[in-house]
């Protein structure tokens, strides 16, 4: 059974996946770009990956107790890197987190290219299983079948700078809410550089930026939090007028299923 739950590829619904016991508070269309802070714990499968020193440079959700999935900045991995779990304010001194090492099996897809930005994932596995807890507890992850139509209103969260010259990252987790935009009306403002492994995020006055890379892209599928994409890239500014572009999920599922049976 013991081994059942490490190697168990995902959650599912009906085990308590994308269910937060902090229910979070969408508000509408707000913004991490000049933010606002999430409803503390809200967003429990959120991760953020550090250096030695505790800097903040990209997120990541927790897919199961044992393996947090990460995208693009993050490809840059070192073993003295920590995984936190269970933080709102890294500058405060009274919460109470985990920190997990990054075992030597760090999986970063085969087909990943940096210039096309495609296949933008890597999946890294925990030295050890993460504790769940009301503050800690996985998202369920999109399938390949599922469909979630334009303009259905999901949700994505970070640490990430505010705008996009800001000197620090914010204090707090940020969130804000967007609607999901076809890939057809993407490619109005990004032309071929959008691909089928690839979802945007349509601009309405929000935007990720520099830090939140990484971080889930999530919408409810039967009243779950089910992840659907993962910030990748966008403007290099931060503007809020251009879709942002995540990591398609439902293309990715089946790498990730794999990948976690293999190991």
């Amino acid at each position: 059974t013991s081994l059942l739950k490490i190697w168990l590829a995902f959650v599912s619904a009906a085990s308590g996946c994308g269910t937060p016991a902090v229910p979070p508070v969408v508000t509408g269309y707000s913004r991490i770009v000049n933010g606002e802070e999430a409803v503390p714990h809200s967003w429990p499968w959120q991760v953020s990956l550090q250096d030695f020193s505790g800097f903040h440079f990209c997120g990541g959700s927790l897919v199961n107790q044992k393996r947090k999935s990460s995208f693009k900045d993050c490809i840059y991995y070192r073993t003295s890197h920590r995984v936190i779990f269970g933080e709102h304010d890294p500058s405060s001194n009274a919460e109470i987190f985990q920190t997990m090492m990054i075992k030597l099996y760090v999986f970063k897809h085969p087909h990943y290219n940096s210039f096309t930005i495609n296949n933008d994932i890597l999946l890294i596995k925990l030295a050890s299983p993460a504790q769940l807890s009301p503050r800690v507890s996985p998202v369920c992850v999109a399938e390949t079948s599922d469909s979630f139509p334009s303009g259905m209103k999901c949700m994505t969260t970070g640490w990430g700078l505010t705008r996009h010259n800001a000197p620090d990252t914010p204090a707090r987790l940020q969130q804000a809410s967007l609607p999901l935009l076809i890939n057809e009306e993407c490619k109005r403002h990004w032309g071929s550089q959008i691909s089928d492994v690839m979802i945007c995020a349509r601009a309405a006055g929000a935007s990720s930026c520099m830090g939140d890379s990484g971080g889930p892209l999530v919408c409810q599928k039967a009243g779950a939090w089910t992840l659907v994409g993962i910030v990748s890239w966008g403007s290099n500014t931060c503007t809020t007028s251009v879709p942002g572009v995540y990591a398609r999920v439902t293309k990715l599922r089946a790498w990730l299923d794999q990948t976690i049976a293999a190991n």
